[in-house]
């Protein structure tokens, strides 16, 4: 468990504190196994700082690694959960985990996965923000703030993804529209189609969250500082901009893989209607030659031709001067042509 109390500066506490310190808000920041070993300690101090603890409904909640994104709200707190990337996520294997927040007026509780680099990023981060002059400073300035950076940083992991997501469908696509080969790629294809299905049930559901954070934000007292508050919905609305990109991507690339995928149908179609076209007309060909033959081959004696010491090779001539001309003629209507 880490907890740290940002005001001016950016400091680490040893321990929860009876008291919340003067000014500023504090951040606790545990993982799912942590939140059910000291849950009752963490529990009675967030009931000391804010009169509310959290509700049981919300921690089964935080404690479900499988819930989908969603908004939350009571009258002493906000939760809010969203999906994001395991930090081994690829293109044809899309792994999420769930990072949960309990927002009070003076007090974020963050509930990550086990090895989150969410939690570790902010750590890093959040010092390096304070400036070298006094007073000066890019820290988060309100529980709120805080947990919309973080997931602004989130959904970034997903603006991340659009790259191998991007390369992998291009190579399929390529694979789809090569008439050299034939595609046998079909399986990795199903996966990636999936990938893209199931990334745009995530974007859909992580709107919704931010959405639904972001209407509740104009039901706050009035008594807020109107300025914190439009800088909140400014966040907001980036992070919403940000999934609807994601979400953009994703429907982009399959429709232009179904695209292909229709594209490399119609390309075996074309490429089968040729070579039956070439067939036929070589069938058409040989036709009259084939009927030639059998009339030569019938069992009569009075058979012109059949006598004469040329008459083979005057037959010969004729099924050639035949096949000749038909070949001709269906070349010039394109019946047969050097490209299949």
């Amino acid at each position: 468990m880490q907890a740290w109390h940002l005001h001016d500066r950016i400091q680490p506490l040893e321990a929860l504190p009876l008291d919340l310190p003067e000014g500023g808000f504090v951040w606790l920041a545990v993982d799912r196994q942590e939140l059910r070993d000291q849950f009752a300690e963490i529990q009675a101090r967030l009931a000391h700082w804010s009169g509310s603890p959290l509700l049981e409904l919300h921690v089964s909640d935080l404690l479900n690694e499988e819930l989908p994104s969603h908004f939350d709200y009571t009258q002493a707190y906000d939760l809010l959960v969203l999906r994001g990337l395991r930090s081994s996520a690829e293109a044809d294997r899309l792994d999420t985990q769930a990072v949960g927040f309990a927002v009070f007026p003076r007090v974020v509780l963050s509930v990550h996965p086990d090895s989150c680099t969410v939690r570790e990023h902010f750590a890093l981060r959040l010092p390096t923000l304070v400036a070298p002059l006094v007073g000066q400073h890019r820290l988060p300035t309100s529980p709120d703030e805080l947990m919309l950076r973080m997931l602004n940083h989130m959904v970034d992991s997903y603006l991340e993804l659009r790259r191998l997501l991007t390369r992998r469908h291009g190579d399929l696509q390529q694979a789809l529209l090569d008439t050299r080969r034939p595609f046998e790629e079909w399986t990795q294809l199903l996966a990636s189609r999936s990938s893209l299905h199931k990334l745009e049930d995530l974007c859909e559901d992580q709107r919704a969250a931010v959405q639904e954070w972001l209407d509740a934000l104009a039901e706050w007292p009035s008594a807020e500082v109107p300025s914190d508050r439009d800088h909140l919905r400014v966040r907001a609305r980036d992070v919403i901009e940000h999934i609807e990109r994601v979400l953009g991507h994703a429907q982009r690339l399959g429709a232009a893989t179904e695209s292909a995928v229709q594209m490399h149908y119609a390309a075996l179609s074309h490429r089968t209607n040729n070579i039956m076209r070439v067939l036929t007309a070589l069938t058409a060909v040989f036709l009259p030659l084939n009927l030639i033959t059998g009339i030569f081959g019938m069992n009569f004696d009075t058979l012109p031709l059949i006598h004469s010491a040329t008459g083979a090779w005057i037959a010969l001539g004729l099924m050639a001067a035949i096949a000749m001309s038909l070949a001709w003629v269906f070349r010039r209507k394109r019946y047969i042509s050097t490209r299949v």
